[in-house]
């Protein structure tokens, strides 16, 4: 299969820049797929499972909400945090859902709200990623 270039750059680190044979993204309709010579498009990210697959072997990053800019030979990745299963405290990861999930049903303000059901969608990410990597803990 054909490569082609990926960086995945979050707000604090690059996470990989390299070669790439397919790249899966949580886009915001849903699982979009990429392989060489893609047509450009930019995709708005949401907070789930990154999957790119470098020689024949597939990595899993959680990602959170971001961008993807994609082009015929090249992927850039910009989201607001990025893990590796390896990475993700699963313990820390319930208690945030816990945690998102009781402010979510106080319902206090549209604000609250809505960051409550960010961090929810970021546990939960991370709560997956973990969990098929690394297996049910």
């Amino acid at each position: 299969m054909k490569a082609f270039k990926i960086e995945i750059l979050a707000t604090d680190r690059m996470l990989y820049s390299g070669p790439c044979e397919s790249l899966i993204l949580p886009a915001i309709d849903g699982e979009y797929g990429v392989l060489a010579h893609h047509e450009p498009v930019v995709l708005a990210l949401v907070a789930g499972e990154l999957r790119y697959t470098v020689g024949g072997k597939t990595e899993v990053l959680a990602v959170g909400d971001g961008f993807a800019d994609v082009e015929e030979d090249q992927v850039v990745v910009l989201t607001d945090f990025a893990e590796r299963a390896d990475e993700i405290d699963l313990v820390r990861a319930r208690a945030a859902k816990a945690r998102a999930e009781e402010r979510i049903h106080a319902q206090r303000d549209a604000v609250t709200l809505a960051h409550a059901q960010s961090a929810l969608s970021r546990a939960i990410a991370r709560i997956k990623v973990s969990s098929r990597v690394n297996g049910m803990r």
